[in-house]
């Protein structure tokens, strides 16, 4: 039934972005200049509530326009309604509807989906990673040197450090590709169906990766921080490899060396 009412949520949401796409559409902002929410987010938002609620109206839900809508339930739907607005904004089809639910506190289902490309990526924990049904896997790459990555920048840069711009110079001046989609949840799916070998990011908010995370750790994949730990999806600053990769990956971010 919870796997049902997922489904649903997701082709729900899904449905209302296609029907937003090319046309025209209120726009505002948030957090920096380009940080865009779109007519489509708030209705796409709407339709998924209203599937989730029809069957389990006691559920919390944590959505990224609505917010927090918190309730005593052991169960938690966090839900980006469309992951890559930008994107979508300019017609760019590569954005996405992502939900994950969360169960006592431990993300154990999730599904991300892009009508744009008729892709959907679904997992339940302990049992697989599928994309449009068929089960898929983290690639094979066992060299920061020979992989292909993906990245995302905030929209509100960090002023001190080393940051993202810094990281993605280091990588790129060393001949390795580094591919910026827009949409975290895609990223990570991509990751999970193997045609990235990795993907990092330094600011993430729980919709952009519940769902992709767990779909990447059951690809056979490795997600953690930036320190090699377990990933939360409720701090900043995720890495998420075909766990080949991965400790000289995280050396590659935090040191800029290989």
């Amino acid at each position: 039934m919870v796997k049902d009412t997922l489904m649903d949520a997701v082709e729900a949401g899904a449905k209302v972005i296609q029907q937003y796409y090319h046309t025209r559409f209120r726009i505002t902002h948030k957090e920096g200049i380009n940080n865009l929410v779109t007519e489509a987010d708030h209705e796409s938002e709407k339709a998924i509530f209203e599937v989730i609620r029809k069957t389990y109206p006691d559920h919390y839900l944590l959505s990224e326009e609505k917010g927090a809508v918190k309730t005593e339930s052991k169960y938690k739907w966090i839900i980006d309604p469309l992951d890559g607005t930008v994107n979508f904004a300019h017609g760019i089809p590569i954005c996405c509807v992502s939900i994950g639910l969360e169960i006592e506190g431990r993300v154990q289902m999730g599904a991300v989906y892009n009508p744009f490309m008729n892709e959907l990526f679904f997992t339940e924990k302990g049992k697989g990673a599928f994309l449009n049904g068929e089960k898929i896997a983290v690639s094979n790459q066992q060299e920061v040197m020979r992989s292909c990555l993906a990245t995302g920048f905030p929209y509100v840069y960090p002023e001190a450090g080393k940051g993202p711009a810094d990281t993605f110079g280091a990588l790129v001046k060393k001949g390795i590709p580094v591919r910026r989609l827009g949409s975290a949840a895609i990223d990570l799916c991509w990751v999970a169906a193997g045609r990235f070998d990795g993907y990092y990011e330094y600011s993430l908010n729980p919709w952009d990766s519940a769902a992709g995370a767990l779909i990447v750790n059951e690809a056979g994949g490795k997600v953690t921080d930036f320190e090699g730990k377990d990933y939360n999806i409720y701090e900043n600053g995720l890495m998420s490899s075909n766990g080949l990769i991965h400790d000289d990956l995280l050396k590659v971010v935090n040191e800029h060396e290989f």
